[in-house]
């Protein structure tokens, strides 16, 4: 499985992006596709989850109400539709994608990850 996200750039605060993540080579066993990001001097933290056999997703409560993850089954992508955006959300925004679906929010438990895309909010 391989993933490449894109759709990282500058943006002020209170702005909005939106993160893609494209997923291609052995796609059928892949049931949870999740964003993480790193922000500098940090942990890598758990942003978002989406099951792909059902549609439930999940949220870290930093972004609740404000970021949401999308799927398209066609273009095998991901989307994150970031609004409102702080300057705490600066940080390397990373796709993953794993076969389980249990842990939600553990990067431990996802095998396949995307290069990065950086968010840069800025005040």
């Amino acid at each position: 499985v391989q993933l490449q996200a894109s759709g990282g750039g500058l943006v002020q605060v209170g702005g909005s992006l939106r993160l893609s993540c494209a997923a291609s080579g052995s796609i059928f066993s892949i049931n949870d596709m999740g964003w993480f990001r790193q922000g500098p001097g940090k942990e890598r933290e758990f942003v978002a989850a989406i099951i792909l056999n059902g549609d439930s997703t999940y949220y870290a409560d930093a972004v609740k109400g404000r970021f949401t993850i999308s799927r398209d089954n066609a273009k095998n992508t991901v989307y994150l539709q970031m609004s409102n955006l702080k300057p705490e959300d600066t940080a390397v925004y990373y796709c993953a994608a794993r076969n389980s679906i249990v842990f939600i929010g553990s990067s431990t438990h996802y095998p396949y990850w995307g290069q990065g895309t950086q968010v840069t909010v800025s005040s």
